[in-house]
């Protein structure tokens, strides 16, 4: 007589696949959406090994899917369903990031001392001449679908930096520091 096979427990989302991708959302703050209620909230969009970096709306999760554009769609509906809102995702894959990465683009820019270094992610590539620097801000490179920048903290001209991006690629772009495109990485 053979025993009784001892049932495993069901896993939950977290151990289901490998993170494969990042979602930077536009707009998300503390004030307007918590975290852990955004990281339900892709789960129940059907993604697995959901976590958050710091409270902005940096997201990694695991899917199958590889279209970014569909990608982008099950987020925002789910967004849509759960939250009653949708905060604009743009999604790259984990391995692009990575790979971005290695090649430490900002090590051969000019960028001074203090400067904060940015990433814009864009819709797509972005082919028009940019705007010239000014008030401590300036976008450096555009390599296909993300700008890389720079911007003075606390500038005397004030917040510029944001309008100079905004001028050079219209409002469906989100940014993120150097550092905390590195930190959504190493969480990979």
């Amino acid at each position: 007589m053979s025993k009784p096979r001892k049932r495993e427990p069901a896993s939950s989302s977290k151990a289901t696949s490998p993170r494969t991708h990042a979602a930077f959302l536009r707009g998300v703050m503390p004030t307007n959406c918590k975290m852990s209620e955004l990281a339900r909230v892709i789960e129940r969009g059907g993604f697995t090994s959901v976590a958050t970096v710091r409270g902005s709306g940096n997201v990694l999760f695991g899917t199958d899917e590889t279209d970014l554009g569909r990608i982008r769609s099950r987020l925002e509906a789910a967004m849509q369903r759960h939250l009653g809102r949708v905060f604009a995702a743009h999604v790259r894959s984990l391995d692009t990031l990575a790979a971005l990465a290695a090649r430490d683009p900002f090590a051969s820019l000019d960028v001074a001392p203090g400067d904060k270094r940015d990433v814009t992610f864009l819709r797509a590539p972005h082919a028009r001449a940019l705007p010239a620097p000014r008030g401590g801000a300036a976008i450096l490179r555009v390599e296909g679908d993300v700008a890389l920048s720079t911007h003075t903290p606390a500038h005397p001209d004030g917040p510029v930096f944001m309008k100079l991006l905004s001028e050079a690629f219209g409002d469906d772009i989100t940014t993120r520091t150097w550092e905390t495109v590195l930190e959504v990485l190493a969480k990979r």
